[in-house]
């Protein structure tokens, strides 16, 4: 009989597109993909380190493995599993455990699947991590997220991710082009671009530090890839993303308008001491040059709360920017000490009652933030791609600029683009539509 392998991501779309390629590699070998809730043979953990949450639900992940197969192999990968390899290896029932580039050589270290005293670790030098492996996933049949870049060259002073993926580097214009390609040929309708720091795009793209293409360049030449319906950027870096591209995006056949924009702190003070690469003002100008040309896009925005030396003058600094600006939704991150950065040891601790605090105030602001956005999108005409979940005898699906919608289940709707207006906001904050035609793409 085949063996079974199941895998958990934790983390950001990234990891999702890298454990799609991990599982491929699984396949190749014979292996069956079982769901994470059934009884494998293996459980592959995609690990992430971005928050403390982030590291003790690993710890619940094992368990839940162990649970339904006391005798399975547990290997763990990822960006937690190379920065502290001994510490997942010391978990109980974790056999295996890899780092940034022993991760997509994973089938190279199994062999019986005998289960270990100890876990083993293999994990590299993360100077060592200086090539690229393309990946991409297709989750929902719906969407795929398409790596095209790993690795940071920035030195944000909470961030662990350049000592846990390595340098900036890219995917091949070529390669990605055809991951591209190789996605719509299976039916998906929207790609959603994936890295580290993707507007940092065309750095070492042929294993040294020039710039070979832009972002722009990139963008420009996914929107003549045939086949696909939509294209979706994902986080990008407010220096990185140019006028020029905007302007592009505002006139593309296929780039929807929809930007996610990490700014972490509507502080100067706060932005310098987190060694950001812009201030205040530009993050207001890229939303308002976005606005200026699509004024229905949707803006999120990435925010850090409890930052070392984050007075109250500093957060309610932050809050009315927030509040002022025209965007449409919030991640809220409660900042958490991690090892080996220099914030980790700056003066002036939050204490965690005060960043929880201020979480909630920001949160609170989110929400009336997409409402306000929902709001002013009721009446418009948009295009829906539906999910294929039932949720609660209910579809849900998202516009080209992320309303997300929902209707009585339908079986028939899923992996659809449809025309529909926008006419109410339910209670639970999810809008209600009407169709206009039967079908743009099945």
């Amino acid at each position: 009989m085949k063996k079974k392998v199941a895998f958990y991501t934790l983390g950001c779309k990234l990891n999702f597109s890298e454990t799609s390629t991990i599982a491929r590699s699984f396949a190749d070998e014979g292996f069956d993909r079982v769901d994470f809730s059934e009884e494998a043979d293996m459980y592959v953990i995609n690990t992430c380190s971005v928050t403390d949450n982030a590291d003790k639900k690993f710890k619940t992940i094992v368990k839940k493995a162990q649970k339904i197969n006391p005798d399975a192999f547990v290997a763990a990968v990822g960006c937690y599993a190379q920065l502290k390899p001994e510490e997942l290896a010391d978990v109980d029932g974790v056999d295996l455990v890899l780092g940034a580039t022993e991760k997509f050589k994973i089938t190279d270290y199994i062999n019986d699947l005998t289960k270990n005293d100890h876990g083993k670790v293999h994990s590299c030098e993360i100077a060592d991590a200086d090539f690229y492996v393309g990946s991409y996933a297709i989750g929902d049949r719906t969407r795929a997220f398409l790596k095209v870049q790993d690795g940071c060259d920035y030195k944000c002073t909470y961030c662990t991710i350049p000592l846990a993926r390595g340098i900036s580097r890219s995917d091949t214009l070529e390669n990605v082009l055809k991951n591209a390609a190789d996605i719509s040929e299976q039916g998906i309708k929207e790609i959603v671009l994936t890295g580290v720091n993707i507007g940092d795009y065309g750095k070492g793209e042929f294993g040294n530090k020039k710039h070979e293409h832009t972002f722009l360049e990139l963008v420009e030449a996914l929107d003549d890839v045939e086949g696909i319906h939509r294209l979706r950027i994902s986080s990008i870096e407010p220096n990185l993303l140019k006028n020029e591209t905007i302007e592009f995006v505002s006139q593309s056949k296929t780039f929807v308008p929809h930007f996610h924009i990490p700014l972490q702190s509507g502080s100067d003070d706060l932005l310098k001491l987190m060694k950001r690469r812009y201030m205040t003002n530009l993050y207001k100008e890229r939303v308002e040059k976005i606005r200026g040309v699509m004024p229905n896009c949707c803006i999120g925005v990435d925010v850090i709360v409890g930052f070392p030396g984050e007075t109250e003058e500093h957060f309610l600094e932050t809050y009315h920017f927030l509040n002022d600006l025209d965007i449409s939704y919030l991640h809220v991150f409660t900042y958490s000490e991690r090892d080996n950065t220099p914030a980790a040891t700056m003066d002036g601790v939050v204490p965690n009652k005060v960043r929880s605090k201020r979480s909630k105030m920001l949160r609170g602001l989110s929400v009336k933030k997409r409402r306000a956005f929902y709001e002013s999108q009721l009446g418009n005409e948009l295009t829906v791609l539906f999910e294929g979940e039932n949720k609660e005898g209910y579809i849900h699906g998202f516009t080209e600029n992320y309303v997300k919608v929902k209707s009585p289940w339908n079986p028939g709707l899923v992996n659809t683009l449809h025309e529909v207006k926008l006419t109410e906001i339910d209670a639970d904050g999810l809008v209600r539509f009407e169709f206009i035609n039967e079908i743009v793409e099945a």
